[in-house]
């Protein structure tokens, strides 16, 4: 019985040490190297990409100025 009693302790111990430790690692800050990251990382542009995007773009501003819309006559 004793034994058990020691084990459950044992083992309710570790956990909380554990949940300790997590708890102080979720509470620090996270630095983040954004520099380092952009250095290493190799631009590449696809020209099609670009270009669609670009074409997409002035589609939505050619809709935004109504142009595509028409001019509304009113009769009266």
């Amino acid at each position: 019985m004793e034994n058990k009693k020691k084990k459950v302790a044992a083992i309710s111990a570790v956990i909380s040490y554990i949940k300790t430790k997590e708890e102080a690692l979720s509470m620090q800050p996270v630095v983040v190297n954004d520099r380092a990251d952009f250095v290493s990382r190799q631009v590449s542009l696809n020209m099609w990409s670009v270009s669609g995007r670009q074409s997409l773009m002035q589609m939505r501003n050619l809709m935004q100025m109504k142009t595509f819309h028409g001019v509304r006559r009113t009769i009266r």
